[in-house]
């Protein structure tokens, strides 16, 4: 490739780099990992892009920010060798892991809805002093107690025992947890997805403090949406410089 090129047509490593902010080692890198079509050498060994590899460049950099690095040079890489249909799968690959994170964010944000104030009638109120103790709870819930003992391995919920005792007693926190858990549970999720989130709303500090971290997460995940529909874009303008 390039042996006919007009001078102009020529492009060195660092034209690409500058027009990039990059570093001329950067591009060296991106040919050497495929997601740049090799390049031509002059007769002393230099190496000569073109107005394609610029192309290809623009769409990586593109790619990045909706796939990801990993994803996005396996893309490159799999049009630069003709497996379009590949690189095709892979789109769709992120397309599929986008929409199954809406989907969480939908279900923790309907979960957190349908959860009712824990005063009053609410759980908290239905044992004595000091805390909900299990067989309560777990009739306000409509689950066994032996569920909330399955929630209480898996990290979800984490009563304190009575000294006295040795019951479990489930604090606000903890019936804020359980209910979450319930709620997740119902809408189909297991427990290794529900455990992070629930260590989100400890993390935040109960679940006014989540609202201001799912309106983030909303965010991100609509820029990823967007970013992807610029990578596409770039993507295909690639695709048909390479004539396919």
């Amino acid at each position: 490739m390039g042996q006919n090129l007009q001078r102009g047509d020529r492009l060195r490593p660092v034209d690409l780099a500058r027009a990039h902010g990059l570093s001329t080692q950067a591009v060296r890198n991106y040919e050497e990992a495929g997601i740049l079509p090799a390049a031509a050498r002059t007769p002393h060994g230099y190496r000569t892009y073109t107005p394609l590899h610029a192309g290809a460049l623009r769409a990586f950099l593109a790619l990045l920010p909706g796939h990801g690095h990993q994803t996005a040079t396996s893309i490159m890489r799999a049009v630069n060798q003709g497996a379009t249909d590949a690189a095709f799968r892979l789109i769709d690959e992120s397309h599929a892991q986008l929409l199954d994170d809406r989907r969480t964010l939908q279900a923790v944000e309907s979960a957190l809805r349908d959860l009712e104030p824990t005063t009053g009638s609410g759980p908290a109120a239905v044992s004595g002093p000091g805390g909900t103790f299990i067989g309560p709870l777990a009739g306000k819930l409509g689950i066994r107690p032996a569920t909330l003992r399955k929630w209480e391995r898996a990290g979800l919920v984490r009563p304190r025992r009575d000294p006295r005792t040795g019951y479990r007693v489930y604090d606000e926190a903890d019936v804020r947890d359980a209910r979450l858990a319930h709620q997740l549970r119902r809408g189909g999720y297991l427990l290794d997805q529900i455990a992070p989130l629930i260590a989100q709303v400890r993390a935040a500090g109960g679940l006014e403090p989540l609202e201001a971290a799912l309106r983030d997460w909303h965010d991100r995940l609509c820029a990823r949406g967007r970013a992807m529909l610029t990578g596409a874009a770039e993507l295909e303008a690639y695709l048909r410089r390479r004539g396919e």
